[in-house]
């Protein structure tokens, strides 16, 4: 386990221990939260949508004032489209309502920046957009402003990190998002992955991965990066974070962190579970094998005190070198 443990580090997995690396091994059922996991999670503003006598300056500034203080992408997107640096002090009284958005107070005006949600949990009328991609919709004083439209694509290995998945032997593949239906569907269908969950809150992600847990056979992993996914990776049998973008929380949280945030990672550290899994077994079934045998070769009177030996310390000896095979994992 320490040369399985080992091999994967040098990929840039980490394994918190060998019991989690055991636990790799069977995972039948692999859950993935969409943003920064599937996603690059860089997200850039495609369209503003502007109610009438509202312009697309005004909308953005607006918006980009209110999503100061958050670290979500999507709200760094809407900074970096503005352009200028939003000054801190015009936004105040600011609270992120959890799979909503935000509320702040903006130079004066009570300003909500969210999901369709969030307008309709204040009453405020608005007019929904089909767009690619995730819809901010921007309000002010109780009146609709307009919508931005913003969009994140599928990271480069992502297709292929769902395919060698199902090659290691993973039966199902499950996507969770608090992204709209249509949205999610879109990404689920470029990744072909079995099941898609949209418009979830961090508690119906619990709810969903309970569900999950209930009816598999094997292990469950989930793989997530946010803050948000920190409790659906404790409760997971095995909890996998995104090391490089990924939050602090959801990095304690997890039992293996991925350290360059690449799906491709998660297959290969079922292999390196499997290669060493293997590698326990030889050694367990030779060890037994030699001793056993000794053992009935010493009651019969033909084993020596030589052949005592080799079967103690021999056979350690030849189990830690066939172990060694464990830190090979370039070729997996």
């Amino acid at each position: 386990f320490f040369g399985g443990i080992g091999g994967a580090s040098r990929l840039g997995i980490l394994v918190k221990g060998s019991n989690y690396l055991e636990a790799l091994g069977s995972t039948e059922t692999v859950v993935f939260d969409k943003t920064g996991t599937l996603t690059d999670g860089t997200f850039s503003v495609t369209e503003l949508v502007c109610a009438p006598g509202v312009s697309k300056a005004e909308l953005a500034d607006i918006a980009a004032a209110a999503e100061t203080f958050s670290t979500h992408p999507i709200a760094q997107s809407v900074r970096a489209y503005r352009g200028a640096a939003v000054a801190a002090e015009r936004g105040r009284d600011v609270r992120e309502v959890s799979g909503q958005g935000v509320e702040a107070v903006v130079d004066g005006r009570e300003v909500l920046v969210g999901n369709g949600k969030l307008m309709a949990a204040h009453h405020i009328a608005f007019t929904a957009v089909e767009a690619p991609g995730t819809v901010l919709y921007v309000a002010a004083d109780g009146t609709y402003l307009g919508a931005i439209a913003i969009a994140d694509t599928v990271k480069p290995g992502a297709v292929r990190a769902i395919a060698d998945l199902r090659a290691a032997g993973v039966k199902k593949t499950v996507m969770l998002t608090g992204d709209i239906r249509r949205v999610a569907d879109h990404v689920a269908g470029e990744l072909c992955v079995d099941e898609v969950h949209s418009e979830l809150l961090p508690a119906d992600k619990v709810a969903q991965v309970e569900r999950l847990l209930s009816n598999a056979d094997g292990k469950l992993a989930f793989v997530g990066d946010g803050i948000n996914d920190a409790p659906v990776l404790s409760r997971a049998d095995i909890g996998i974070a995104m090391g490089a973008m990924g939050s602090d929380a959801a990095i304690e949280a997890a039992d293996v962190v991925l350290m360059d945030d690449d799906p491709l990672k998660i297959s290969k550290a079922i292999r390196i579970s499997r290669k060493c899994l293997r590698i326990v077994y030889e050694n367990i079934v030779f060890a037994l094998g030699i001793k056993g045998l000794c053992l009935v070769l010493g009651a019969m009177g033909i084993a020596n005190m030589w052949a005592a030996i080799f079967a103690d310390v021999g056979v350690m000896v030849i189990a830690v070198l066939n172990a060694i095979r464990a830190l090979r994992v370039d070729n997996l």
